[in-house]
């Protein structure tokens, strides 16, 4: 059989065997392709088109190998909801090599759904046909906003049934990573006092996504604080477009701080801080006002794994991660009021703009309002008083009044044109967001065959701050009947 030219330079394979177990994904019946992500395949240098073919369905399901890959499952631990489980691993993902894009930027090419590997823990390996569209759509919808993320480069459906509740067609996705490793890497090892592996790996990924670390006097220390400011960075990303990622167990933190593993993952429709979507987060441990605290919970314990190699003495080391973990806070209220101070319009950072910016999500939580309808509308408001249906979108105008006074007042400090403010506010608050209720509409069509939807739906998350002409549909919060309440893992 022919192939398409991947050019794999694969470097994680080249580290010890104790890292990863080798293993070819398991064949499937009949591959068909569902999407390739075209413009994703430019940039990786592949060929859209072979993609797209019979010979891409073989390669990106498993059942083809193209030259230079070398699949592997690497390993991992975790704390998963805060139990420490001291071996996970790739349980039904297989990395297959690695390749530098036109850029420049070295990638990993991963196939998720693609069979057994010693680390699936009594699962089948497979991922049925709606976790992989799910994390197709958000994966990309995260990257057209500008939030960090895995990509995702084609979904492919398997021909062959996977039981969960319920019978149901199976897929692999293609998801495409700066860099698979993760905080419960670093964890599996410390866990073994394999300082060795731990000096090896912290090498690996100083080397690939830090470099400049490597001319520092400390490159583990700067490795930590590099990853704990691009998680501070990441998390308020987040907040600004209201994503609940659901499930941000240490194994699901990236080092390269990417959004990765879109389980359980939501975008809120009305605001509540305490808004919890995973079916299995029963106590809100994840929910959306968590996720900064969780964020330094989890570069707490990746700086545990760190502590043997920081320093000779543990008493130093402790206090030199210490310090830079007590930044954190910092990092993180600094990145969030950029963040949405961008999305009140406010170009000149003064005091009181963080207090500003809280209480407009209180008065959001206190009017029941749509979070991303809210925000866009804000945007086309008129900062004079003038008439605006950005109230008809609170239940209760009490709070929503008196926060729009303070607003314009402290838009009168402002030098920017109320032309240039609404420009700004409406390239930073998206009008189309990945909806559960859309993204529910969207599987149930693809399970009976019918993919119009989901590509319908990827359309319009690729141009977030554009109205969608013909799909108004796709801005609007979902009715009553439609609302999503919870969503699963989808293992």
């Amino acid at each position: 059989m022919s192939s398409i030219a991947f050019n794999f330079d694969n470097s994680y394979v080249r580290l010890p065997g104790r890292f990863y177990a080798k293993l070819p994904p398991e064949k499937v019946s009949h591959p068909e392709m569902v999407k390739v992500n075209c413009r994703l395949a430019e940039e990786l240098g592949l060929d859209p088109d072979l993609l797209k073919s019979d010979l891409g369905a073989e390669i990106l399901s498993g059942n083809h190998m193209p030259a230079g890959a070398e699949p592997i499952a690497m390993v991992y631990a975790g704390h998963q909801f805060g139990g420490w489980v001291p071996r996970l691993g790739d349980g039904r993902a297989h990395l297959i090599g690695e390749i530098v894009d036109r850029n420049g930027r070295r990638r990993d090419i991963q196939l998720k759904g693609s069979g057994v590997t010693p680390y699936s823990r009594q699962g089948d390996g497979r991922a049925w046909l709606g976790p992989v569209l799910r994390e197709y759509i958000v994966s990309e919808a995260m990257h057209a906003l500008d939030i960090p993320t895995t990509r995702s480069l084609a979904a492919v459906t398997t021909g062959e049934p996977v039981y969960r509740e319920d019978t149901l067609p199976g897929a692999v996705l293609t998801r495409v990573a700066t860099c698979h490793v993760r905080v419960g890497t670093f964890q599996y090892f410390y866990a073994r006092n394999d300082i060795e592996a731990l000096r090896i790996l912290c090498d690996h990924v100083v080397r690939r996504l830090y470099p400049q670390a490597r001319e520092t006097r400390n490159p583990a220390l700067t490795l930590l604080q590099a990853v704990s400011e691009g998680q501070a960075r990441l998390v308020a990303k987040w907040m600004g477009v209201g994503f609940i990622h659901g499930v941000m167990n240490t194994d699901n933190m990236s080092l390269a701080c990417e959004t990765i593993d879109f389980g359980p993952c939501a975008f809120m429709d009305r605001f509540s801080h305490t808004k919890v979507f995973s079916s299995i987060d029963h106590y809100g441990r994840y929910c959306y006002a968590n996720q900064p605290a969780i964020a330094l919970w989890n570069l707490t314990r990746f700086a545990t794994a760190l502590i043997p190699i920081l320093a000779s003495d543990k008493d130093a080391a402790v206090a030199q991660a210490t310090e830079i973990l007590d930044e954190f806070a910092g990092h993180y209220s600094s990145a969030w009021l950029d963040e949405f101070g961008r999305k009140l319009g406010l170009a000149e950072r003064q005091v009181g703009d963080d207090k500003l910016a809280a209480d407009f999500l209180d008065a959001l939580a206190e009017g029941d309002a749509d979070f991303t309808i809210a925000f866009r509308k804000l945007s086309a408001h008129d900062s004079t008083g003038g008439e605006s249906s950005l109230l008809d979108e609170f239940s209760d105008h009490c709070a929503i009044n008196r926060w729009l006074l303070a607003w314009r007042q402290r838009l009168g400090k402002e030098s920017r044109l109320p032309k240039d403010r609404k420009a700004a506010m409406l390239a930073a608050n998206p009008a189309v967001i990945a909806r559960n209720h859309q993204i529910e509409i969207a599987i149930s069509a693809a399970v009976k065959g019918d993919f119009s939807q989901f590509k319908t739906l990827n359309s319009a998350l690729a141009r977030p701050f554009e109205e969608p002409v013909g799909n108004p549909e796709l801005v609007a919060t979902p009715e009553p009947h439609e609302v999503v309440t919870r969503t699963f893992c989808g293992t």
